[in-house]
């Protein structure tokens, strides 16, 4: 029924899976994810993003590896870290960073900013602010794939601070029931706010936490692309092949705080550090590239092109018009 992590390991194993185009792919997705996440914290810093912002740098390996398995019509939820499911999901960084500073030409036309937006033209289904929530309505997206007799998947995101909610567990059991093709992903990098994992969950292998329902399991490493890609294919397979829900913990790290208000001093800098030094995800690609004979030039070509579509995205975002008062009661008071 279950997987071991050291048997998950090996399934990603330690050499290139995937040939050299994914590759490339990958180190372009992954790498448009931190150059926007970076762009997004000199915007806040500037004031021009208010409220909260919670970055993704240090996690993208996790939701690149798992969208490259993933297909049209397959449905994305996740928590309020979401501004990489976002970009890999297809919504143009023009448009995400136009509604993280609060302008009509945003997902939610500047009115749900960093923590919620949606695309349902994408099949992103949030960006949600309260612990955990998003996993039961992402057995809920499973569920509608289900019923329609599709083979779509639903995934849902969430972090080991979320592992430890009520509503997860009754998930899995409705899940596991019901056998819904849902993914459920838990994002461990480790802290859940300020507090780490050990401190808070009894179980430190968090991808046996749906042992009581029967569903099986992966423990993989979360900054190798090509791990994250071997095991999100064993549970897409698993899913459309009618068998139920799958849970992959993805072992991961941010490098920036909680969210951009948190100094994060509960860590130390050599900690993160080193995280930098010996497991960046992207610096991983791109040394497997430059041995597979990829030109150093072909590398800093797409590097300055992700440069300019950032650019151009805040450049974008801060000359669109912020939304028109009358749009206050659009789509919350109906007047009959």
């Amino acid at each position: 029924m279950e997987t071991t992590s050291e048997q998950a390991s090996a399934v990603g194993g330690n050499g290139p899976s995937l040939t050299r185009e994914q590759f490339l792919s990958a180190y372009h997705d992954m790498l448009l994810i931190r150059r926007f996440e970076e762009k997004a914290g000199q915007l806040y810093g500037m004031g021009l993003i208010g409220g909260f912002c919670h970055l993704y740098i240090g996690q993208e390996a996790v939701v690149v590896g798992i969208q490259m398995c993933l297909r049209d019509g397959d449905k994305l939820i996740t928590s309020y870290r979401d501004h990489g499911q976002m970009l890999v999901a297809g919504m143009t960084p023009r448009g995400v960073m136009a509604e993280l500073t609060g302008r009509a030409t945003g997902y939610s036309h500047g009115k749900g900013g960093s923590m919620h937006m949606f695309s349902r033209e994408k099949n992103f289904y949030g960006g949600h602010g309260i612990v955990g929530a998003q996993v039961a309505l992402g057995i809920g997206l499973a569920f509608a794939n289900k019923y329609r007799g599709t083979d779509e998947v639903a995934v849902a995101y969430f972090g080991d601070g979320a592992a430890g909610q009520g509503q997860v567990y009754e998930s899995f059991n409705l899940a596991a029931l019901h056998k819904l093709p849902c993914i459920f992903v838990i994002e461990n990098n480790k802290y859940g706010m300020g507090t780490a994992i050990e401190r808070a969950s009894a179980s430190h292998d968090l991808y046996k936490n749906g042992e009581p329902w029967g569903i099986p399991a992966l423990q993989v490493d979360g900054m190798d692309v090509a791990a994250v890609h071997a095991a999100a294919a064993t549970a897409v397979a698993h899913c459309r092949a009618g068998k139920g829900p799958f849970i992959l913990e993805m072992m991961t790290y941010r490098y920036r705080g909680h969210s951009m208000s948190d100094p994060a001093k509960y860590r130390t800098r050599e900690e993160v550090d080193q995280v930098r030094k010996t497991r960046d995800p992207i610096e991983h690609v791109k040394h497997i590239l430059l041995d597979a004979g990829v030109e150093e030039a072909t590398l800093k070509a797409m590097e300055a092109e992700i440069k300019a579509v950032v650019n151009d995205s805040a450049e974008f975002a801060q000359t669109s018009p912020e939304p028109d008062p009358s749009e206050l009661y659009t789509d919350v008071v109906l007047e009959a």
